[in-house]
């Protein structure tokens, strides 16, 4: 680097200082007034005049005006009517303290973030969502109809007894629910005919609308609660119900003032239930307050337990309005990463769970398998993050190579074969690699424990060069024992852009039990949030082991909850 070079980088690198020393970056506040009249005076004030600061605000208390804010000059970006509370921005974190010696509120809260909201094992959109996409390109339905040829109805909405329930609740016509999450693919086959409005909270130029769902998850879970019943069999747990968008989550996280002024509007819409597959360990008194008015607007509320796997529910699930909502797998056992604690009420499907993601986004692969020339028989599935797409199928002769280490490859001749690989001992991305480097040009790896594992081969996006995918340990162990007994086995494998995706999470298993909360509310109107959650856990099927509440009150049944709903 030439003296002026360094002159020029030493001259920006002290700018950058003095800059950093002298500006103080706006932070935004939410503030809970204690009092509800002083907090109508205020909102009026705020309604009539945009970037209102608070030392210009006056209300009338006891017959006496007053300046209740008069020492801060933070200006009001927003007032929410139902939550008592405002928002304002300011540069000066001292603007805490002025506002708290006026005597006048309940609390004052910066905003921060929960972490962004994702399904366990880290799985990630497979392409970015915009205007570019093929709407009209021939989309697979679903992850189940090609894995195994059967209904494609998702295990949950059999399991919760969704479909016996809809006679009562004309399956949740009339019933609306919230979504408040990462927003939604409004013009999905599963959610267009029963998407009724959205609204973005984070305000970060978001496209094609400002609504439209990047992370896929609230598409996901809005699916669950309310997808459209297809010709095919997929359809949600309330099926005739309307789907609200509220986006309060992006790729950075989600905001508790966005989570509060996502609730404060689902509020104003009159919502029969609000679900939030979010959230975190932080407690917000601010998401408090408007969980507590949702509550007292006889919305019912539901949440996610969280993921983390420790006996304590996240926020805000833990509080006490809230229905609060841990995960089971298929066989009804409680899904490792599930959290758990006093404040569970319920448990539902939150393991494989298969629901819309936006479309073109999701991933399926295809797995055939034929043992000496005999007929290709389809192996469960599904594909790494990280394998690219294979529209025309890579087929090629099974090699095993045991834990896919280097010296398991050393004497094996990969060149133009597909490596078997058993999981364990290496990371995915390890032994992915390591088949490359022996010139495979596929990979199947299959479980150590029954089921299929999802997972990713690569940290940072990118794809690999080969396709490469998770299958069950029953069928991996067929395929070992038939290459040891001699035989020659082919496999073909593919992978295609679908609408659908199989997610894990408490976030997957919470939009079960708000749609079967739907079909409550469809069911008897009369129903408070309070209710409902009597009546889930009334109506619950006990789990074992229970004994620090692992499992809440248990397995929700929506027949029985709706049966008693009409009681």
């Amino acid at each position: 680097m030439g003296s002026f070079q360094r002159s020029v980088k030493s001259f920006a690198v002290l700018a950058f200082i003095v800059l950093s020393a002298s500006q103080a970056w706006a932070a935004r506040y939410i503030v809970v007034l204690k009092n509800p009249d002083v907090f109508q005076q205020i909102h009026s004030q705020v309604s009539l005049s945009v970037g209102t600061t608070l030392n210009s605000l006056s209300v009338v208390h006891n017959g006496t005006v007053m300046a209740p804010f008069a020492n801060t000059d933070a200006v009001v970006e927003e007032s929410l009517e139902h939550v008592n509370a405002i928002v304002v921005n300011s540069e000066d974190d001292s603007v805490v303290t002025a506002i708290q010696a006026s005597g006048r509120v309940a609390s004052v809260e910066k905003e921060f973030f929960y972490p962004a909201p994702k399904p366990v094992n880290g799985y990630a959109l497979t392409k970015p969502w915009g205007f570019e996409l093929a709407y009209a390109q021939a989309h697979v339905m679903s992850h189940m109809s090609l894995r195994d040829g059967g209904p494609t109805t998702p295990w949950g909405i059999i399991a919760v007894k969704a479909p016996q329930a809809w006679g009562k609740s004309n399956a949740g016509n009339g019933a609306r629910v919230a979504v408040i999450d990462t927003g939604i693919d409004k013009n999905h086959p599963a959610i267009a005919s029963n998407f009724e409005q959205g609204r973005d909270f984070i305000h970060d130029g978001n496209t094609p609308y400002e609504f439209a769902d990047k992370v896929g998850h609230g598409t996901h879970c809005a699916g669950t609660i309310a997808g459209v019943q297809s010709a095919q069999g997929f359809t949600g747990v309330a099926p005739h119900a309307k789907i609200l968008s509220g986006r309060v989550c992006s790729e950075q996280g989600c905001s508790n003032i966005a989570i509060a002024q996502g609730i404060n509007w689902a509020i104003s819409q009159k919502v029969d239930v609000i679900s939030m597959s979010l959230g975190g360990s932080d407690n917000s008194a601010a998401v408090q307050a408007a969980v507590a008015a949702a509550d007292r607007a006889s919305i019912v509320v539901v949440a996610a337990s969280g993921n983390d796997g420790t006996p304590q529910v996240g926020y805000p699930a833990a509080y006490p309005t809230v229905i609060a909502v841990g995960a089971v797998d298929n066989t009804l056992t409680k899904a490792d990463f599930s959290q758990w604690g006093p404040q569970l009420a319920v448990v539902a499907p939150g393991v494989d769970v298969i629901s819309s993601v936006p479309m073109g986004t999701g991933r399926e692969s295809l797995v055939g398998v034929s043992v000496n020339g005999g007929a290709t028989q389809g192996v469960n599935s599904q594909p790494f993050d990280g394998s690219p797409q294979v529209q025309v199928p890579v087929t090629a002769e099974i090699v095993y190579a045991a834990l896919g280490a280097p010296t398991d490859f050393q004497k094996l001749n990969m060149t133009g074969k597909i490596a078997l690989i058993q999981r364990g001992t290496l990371k995915f991305a390890e032994k992915v690699t390591n088949a490359i480097a022996a010139n495979a040009i596929g990979v199947l790896i299959y479980n150590n424990e029954p089921g299929i594992v999802a997972g990713a081969i690569t940290s940072d996006g990118a794809t690999v060069s080969i396709p490469v995918a998770s299958i069950d340990q029953a069928s991996g162990l067929q395929l070992v024992s038939a290459l040891q007994a001699g035989s020659k086995v082919m496999a073909a494998i593919q992978t295609v852009a679908t609408d659908y995706a199989s997610y894990s999470g408490t976030s997957m298993a919470t939009p079960h039990v708000a749609g079967i909360s739907a079909l409550l509310r469809a069911a008897n109107k009369n129903l408070t949030g309070a209710k409902v959650k009597a009546i889930l856990r009334a109506t619950a099927h006990p789990l074992q082991p229970n004994n620090q509440n692992q499992t809440g009150a248990g397995f929700v049944d929506a027949e029985a909850a709706v049966n008693q709903a009409g009681q």
